[in-house]
């Protein structure tokens, strides 16, 4: 069977941890420290993938979808001139704060089971998709849900009558390392969004989702959002808890407890980027296909993690797929067999970092075609080039690539950087 070249979507870097642990991607590359951030949300074909530190996530996003309407705490419990007498307003807005994980909590629970009661149960009912396929492209979702709920229910629990909630701190440092079973369903969602893109394919499918977008309960929402939310969600805690952190005084007994598990929830959510980063890394290597025996390249098998991925074109307009792996550079193109997942067909030999030298290039200043940037009266076409060039064999080898917009170009150029310097760091 021929291979058919086929267009790609990149992987969104996932929002990764980066604004909330180390700082590693931006929105066109898919970095991996970002994988949880963005996560699988497939946006931008040609935005490259950065992945992060961070839970990731990649894969397509969703389309535009209607937000619930959310209520204030003071609007919600009637906070007035009687009942805010006595609060300053600092600790009005600390009471804001926690209502606000509250209502997400709530907000969580209804889209979750939503997920299971809409799309899961219809399908396997109508035989849509086989148990195995649901169980792929679902994961653990199930078993999230009465996670929050147990959460929901203790801040519940802690909010008086007249809507003040006093203390959240043991509730959140006992509750907060329970968190790390979504390290399963994170490292899930690669595969999960793969399978999903190929079985929309199917016409069955295609039909039921498509129905369910036009229905009010999705809110205009596909199956990915509702199967993101929980990534999203994820990588919420640490800001939610440092919004609690920032209105609570110094000598509020909540103020230890809250710090703690402001450390907490950051181990357990650097834990799941990390392991999310390798799921990413590996189910990628998994997809390379070697033309060449002399491709393979140990740098490739003992990666553990893929600072970014993404569709570059070359000089001739070609559309490539590239992969910066931590410390080789591999250039593919994107080929499917039949229904099968896409897979990436390497197309030159793996460049070591080590070895890589980086050019950016002026606009302008690039060959296209083969012919002089002058001899086109469409500018476009020679913008936003960067080339890598090595020595391999005693001769120089250089590759030009153009990415999709200034942005998308300085990602690439950002991340390869950083892989270098990573790199002569470790000798």
């Amino acid at each position: 069977q021929e291979p058919s070249t086929k267009r790609t979507k990149l992987v969104s870097r996932v929002t990764s941890l980066a604004s909330l642990l180390p700082p590693v991607k931006t929105a066109p590359l898919k970095r991996i420290g970002q994988t949880l951030q963005r996560s699988i949300s497939f946006r931008n074909v040609n935005q490259p993938e950065v992945a992060t530190s961070g839970p990731r996530g990649s894969a397509g996003a969703a389309s535009t979808g209607k937000r619930r309407d959310s209520k204030l705490w003071s609007e919600t419990f009637d906070v007035k001139l009687g009942a805010t007498q006595t609060l300053s307003p600092k600790e009005i807005k600390r009471q804001e704060a926690i209502f606000e994980l509250a209502q997400g909590e709530q907000d969580l629970v209804e889209d979750l089971k939503l997920a299971k009661k809409a799309y899961h149960d219809p399908m396997r009912t109508l035989s849509i998709m086989t148990e195995q396929e649901l169980n792929q492209i679902f994961g653990t979702l199930d078993s999230l849900i009465p996670l929050h709920e147990d959460l929901l229910s203790r801040l519940r629990d802690a909010r008086k009558p007249d809507g003040l909630t006093e203390h959240v701190g043991h509730i959140l440092t006992d509750w907060l390392p329970c968190l790390s079973s979504y390290t399963s369903y994170c490292s899930n969602q690669v595969k999960a969004k793969a399978l999903l893109d190929q079985k929309k394919q199917d016409r069955r499918v295609q039909d039921f989702l498509q129905r369910c977008l036009q229905s009010p309960f999705s809110r205009k929402l596909d199956l990915w959002n509702f199967l993101d939310i929980p990534r999203s969600r994820l990588v919420k805690y640490p800001l939610l808890l440092r919004e609690i952190l920032k209105h609570t005084p110094n000598d509020h007994a909540d103020r230890q407890l809250l710090d703690e598990a402001m450390l907490v929830v950051q181990s357990v959510v650097a834990d799941i980027n990390r392991r999310t980063g390798e799921s990413e890394c590996q189910y990628y290597k998994d997809r390379l296909l070697y033309t060449e025996d002399g491709q393979r390249d140990q740098l490739i098998d003992r990666s553990r993690t893929l600072s970014c991925h993404g569709e570059l074109k070359n000089n001739r307009g070609l559309k490539l797929h590239v992969f910066l792996f931590q410390d080789v550079l591999v250039i593919t193109r994107s080929v499917s067999f039949n229904d099968q997942p896409l897979s990436y067909e390497l197309c030159r030999q793996p460049i070591p970092i080590r070895q890589l030298d980086l050019e950016d290039l002026l606009d302008g200043e690039m060959r296209v075609g083969g012919s002089i940037r002058g001899a086109f009266s469409n500018t476009e076409r020679t913008k936003n080039f960067f080339r890598v060039s090595h020595r391999a064999g005693g001769q120089q080898q250089s590759h030009c690539f153009q990415a999709s917009d200034t942005f998308n170009k300085q990602q690439w150029i950002n991340c390869i950087r950083q892989a270098k310097e990573a790199a002569a760091l470790t000798g």
